[in-house]
């Protein structure tokens, strides 16, 4: 199939972050894109705004007639995360439309092109980001497909110059979920973290080390593995092929940090490695896990011959993600920070951070847990990195494509949870405590619809100044 002769495509769950980006870029091909989703959201509207039609109904009405009507060359892109119950799947599936899986189609796009995958069940949308905006800003040809907003260019699609005489090179974030992974076939894969995550899809760990060693195969045989010492050990007796491999770690490994300095606004480290060393890189977006997210962006960057000037000036001028590690608003009154952590590690490495940045602050988090599954099955290690904070607040389970579990709610967690003050709040009465109770550093966190409260504690913290 040649995508870029497509008469049009339909994506099912367009307002995914994945499955927009790949809208985008049909969009630019000046293919008509059309979609589906269940809710209206921002992404939503930009693509709106963009040039695509999206209906809210899950309705066979609602396709337009120009693709609904029978001819070749069209395209129905599905994710998962939209069921296939939904009326709209059900009747592309009996109409017999060409149906394909997101990953399947990313993989169709980056096939002929040198890429970078990164992969980890944590970290890998800010390495993505990160080795983008590298390579991107040193003047690399460069394009990407990742899975979050980032700050320096406000989209999750980077398009390379396709009038330069320079092969690009495209930057993919990949996503382990539904094995999605393996669709890809990388001349660099990094591998950020394998902690177990998506029990529901693979049914335990041993399978997702499995599905991570899968991946880590598909690399090209004279290829490059970027790989975090963590990771490495959990996998290093199986066959990981032939790609040279390389471990990085925050203090140890072949490629390490060194004389780490924390701040409020800044990290500053050394990067180190086997045959090169650049001192003081200053990186805007705070945390330790953010360090380490930014030697194997390095690593990367030094193999496709960035100089060290253009590493320490894309270092200096990365902006992040939207909602990895965001500071919405610091003052001496109260800093305000969001992330989409939504995994026990996750979670504690971001309050780790934080802790470091504003000691002997009084911390207060908010979480909402994503998904029932994931909630049930590491209520512990939930519970234990929220602990790190002062104060927690939950709010109720964000279900997405799950149906509820008996017994599983954001209350079991509490028990666990030794932080002097804890209890599970509702959206409507948040504001209302969050007066009554000021807090000094208060980040939110979680991968659900969380973020439709930042900007109204925002507006309720300005309010308050």
């Amino acid at each position: 199939m040649n995508l870029k002769n497509l008469h049009s495509v339909y994506f099912l769950g367009i307002g995914g972050i994945g499955m927009s980006a790949i809208a985008r870029w049909f969009n630019h091909l000046g293919t008509p894109v059309y979609g589906y989703d269940k809710t209206p959201s921002p992404l939503t509207a930009a693509l709106e705004k963009e040039g695509m039609q999206i209906s809210y109904t899950d309705d066979s009405s609602q396709i337009p007639a120009s693709f609904k009507d029978q001819g070749k060359n069209k395209l129905v892109v599905w994710t998962p995360a939209v069921p296939e119950s939904s009326q709209l799947y059900t009747y592309f599936k009996d109409n017999g439309f060409l149906i394909r899986k997101r990953s399947a189609v990313l993989g169709m796009i980056t096939k002929d092109m040198e890429s970078v995958a990164v992969a980890g069940t944590h970290g890998k949308t800010t390495t993505s980001s990160m080795i983008a905006h590298l390579l991107k800003h040193s003047g690399h040809n460069t394009a990407a497909f990742l899975g979050g907003l980032t700050q320096n260019y406000q989209n999750n699609l980077i398009l390379h110059d396709e009038g330069s005489t320079e092969a690009p090179v495209v930057v993919v974030e990949a996503d382990e979920f539904d094995r999605s992974f393996l669709q890809l076939h990388p001349n660099v894969s990094i591998v950020t973290s394998i902690d177990p995550d998506h029990l529901d899809i693979y049914g335990d760990a041993e399978k997702m080390l499995e599905g991570f060693i899968s991946f880590i195969r598909l690399c090209n045989p004279k290829g490059q593995l970027f790989i975090h010492q963590k990771a490495f050990e959990k996998i290093k007796d199986q066959d990981l092929g032939t790609a040279s491999i390389h471990q990085y770690g925050l203090t140890s490994g072949a490629v390490h940090a060194a004389n780490i300095k924390t701040g409020t606004v800044s990290f500053t480290f050394d990067f180190v490695s086997e045959n090169e060393r650049i001192e003081g890189l200053e990186l805007r977006v705070p945390g330790f896990h953010n360090i380490e997210n930014a030697l194997a962006a390095i690593a990367v960057g030094l193999y496709y011959g960035l100089s060290e000037k253009a590493i320490r000036a894309g270092i200096e001028t990365y902006k992040g993600v939207k909602r990895r590690f965001e500071c919405i608003h610091t003052s001496d009154k109260i800093t305000y920070i969001d992330d989409y952590a939504h995994h026990p590690e996750e979670i504690r490495a971001f309050l780790e951070s934080v802790k470091a940045m504003y000691p002997g602050k009084r911390l207060t988090a908010i979480f909402q847990p994503h998904l029932f599954t994931r909630t049930r099955d590491f209520a512990v290690g939930f519970s234990e990195s929220l602990s790190l904070a002062d104060e927690v607040i939950l709010l109720d389970i964000y279900p997405a494509r799950e149906q509820p579990i008996p017994g599983v709610t954001s209350s079991m967690l509490l028990q666990g949870i030794s932080s002097p003050s804890k209890q599970v709040l509702d959206k409507e009465t948040l504001l209302s405590y969050l007066t009554q109770h000021p807090p000094e550093v208060l980040v939110t966190i979680g991968a659900g619809d969380i973020d439709r409260l930042v900007i109204p504690i925002n507006k309720w913290i300005k309010d308050g100044e």
